[in-house]
């Protein structure tokens, strides 16, 4: 996670200073009597302070609540998620200067690069969330991919994309020259589509791995059954794939957004920002908050019982065939 966070250090200190370096020409005298014609506001709007507020606010709530519930249950390997709800709110705190200064260069880069990137650290997240809870259900033979692995492989996707969507943003934001805006477009574009590629992958994965437990692991599919429903593993399965819909909806409309270029009506659309980005993404953290993870995940050593119950439950169906057999 702080790899990850000292990359994008470094990919947008430059960034920044490029920016201050960077004459804005033509730039229309009176920022706020017509938005969507002045060349330098990036936006083409005027960010509203009062939806930035409720964006800021909430997200720190839960940001704040997934450190309580790391404190309170464990968990501590979804940091990343909780590292990524801060960085995507600095994002947030920089449209305030742009509802201020609309024209500011530097403060629309870095709003920008915090709120397209801290989504990655969510992603890992979910990555490394599979992996953990394939070892607790026992489950691993289910996995396309050995558990131990698949965490290392999807996390190290998902830092290449980052780096590419990173290099990308930061190429077409930083510069008024229409070519190179159109060339950073493109490798930002690419970074997306490989990424959200990647995440449909590792849906597909997870989805696989309930299904067979579910169809082959019966003592280990109901072995919360005594419990209340918030406390057994399936909820959180369902919150899983909640959360990771939230991350799908995000990607596809990041990757349409961009294809269609930072002018389209999608890119300079406050209400389709909120309601395709922000929502989506809040409701893949805000999930955690009720169901987070640690308190389904290690909380007891009755996996390897319940695996054990259901290769005798093989054993058993399979002797009377045996003496069928023999008979």
């Amino acid at each position: 996670m702080s790899a990850l966070f000292k990359f994008a250090i470094l990919f947008l200190l430059p960034a920044v200073v490029i920016a201050g370096f960077s004459s804005q020409k033509n730039c229309a005298k009176d920022p706020f009597q017509d938005p969507k014609k002045d060349p330098c506001n990036r936006l083409t709007y005027i960010a509203s302070n009062e939806l930035t507020t409720v964006a800021v606010v909430v997200y720190l709530g839960v940001g704040f609540s997934h450190i309580f519930s790391t404190w309170k249950w464990g968990a501590k390997w979804m940091s990343s998620m909780t590292f990524g709800i801060f960085t995507f709110v600095v994002g947030f705190i920089f449209r305030y200067v742009l509802h201020a200064h609309p024209d500011s260069k530097g403060a629309y880069i870095v709003e920008y690069l915090f709120i397209v990137l801290s989504p990655c650290l969510f992603i890992a997240a979910e990555y490394v969330l599979l992996g953990r809870l394939a070892l607790d259900l026992n489950a691993e033979q289910h996995l396309l991919i050995p558990p131990r692995r698949i965490t290392p492989i999807f996390v190290a996707s998902d830092i290449v994309t980052f780096l590419i969507q990173a290099a990308g943003g930061i190429t077409a934001i930083s510069t008024d020259n229409t070519n190179t805006i159109n060339l950073g477009s493109n490798i930002f574009l690419g970074g997306l589509i490989l990424q959200l590629i990647s995440f449909v992958v590792f849906v597909v994965i997870y989805l696989r791995l309930v299904f067979l437990v579910h169809r082959h692991n019966p003592y280990t599919w109901t072995r919360d059954a005594d419990k209340p429903w918030f406390s057994d593993w399936r909820t959180l399965a369902c919150a899983f794939i909640i959360s990771c819909i939230g991350i799908l909806v995000r990607s596809m409309f990041r990757t349409v957004e961009l294809a269609e270029g930072f002018k389209s009506n999608l890119a300079t659309s406050e209400p389709l920002f909120y309601g395709l980005d922000t929502l989506p993404l809040f409701i893949t953290v805000s999930v955690y908050v009720p169901f987070w993870p640690g308190r389904f995940i290690g909380r007891e050593d009755t996996s390897s019982t319940h695996m054990m119950m259901d290769n005798v439950g093989k054993d058993a169906v399979k002797a009377p065939e045996s003496g069928a057999l023999l008979g």
